[in-house]
C-alpha cells in the first residue's frame, strides 16, 4: 500500500477537546477516504473496499451538507483546510 503523506490539519489539542464535532468527523472520514483511495489504486478489483469507500463518501457528504446549512463560515474554513472541492448545491 502506498504511504499517504497527508499531514493532519487539525491540531492535536483540538482533537482531544471535541472528537464528536462535525469538523473532526469530516477530518477522520477524509483520512479514511485518502487511505482507501491509495489502496484502490493498487487493487482495482477490490469491490468490498470500493463499497466501503462509497459509504464513507456518503457519510462525509451528509456531514458537509449539515455543516453548510448550520454554519457557512465553518464549512468554508474546513473545506479550505482539507482541500476538498465544494459540493454543488441544487
Amino acid at each position: 500500500m502506498v504511504k499517504n503523506s497527508f499531514i493532519s490539519v487539525i491540531s492535536q489539542k483540538k482533537k482531544e477537546e471535541n472528537t464528536g464535532s462535525v469538523e473532526f468527523q469530516v477530518f477522520s472520514f477524509t483520512t479514511k477516504i485518502r487511505k482507501l483511495t491509495s489502496h484502490l489504486e493498487l487493487h482495482k478489483k477490490d469491490s468490498s473496499s470500493q463499497r466501503g469507500l462509497r459509504k464513507i463518501l456518503g457519510k462525509r457528504q451528509r456531514l458537509l451538507a449539515y455543516l453548510s446549512k448550520k454554519s457557512r463560515g465553518r464549512y468554508k474554513e474546513l473545506i479550505g483546510e482539507l482541500n476538498i472541492r465544494e459540493r454543488k448545491t441544487r
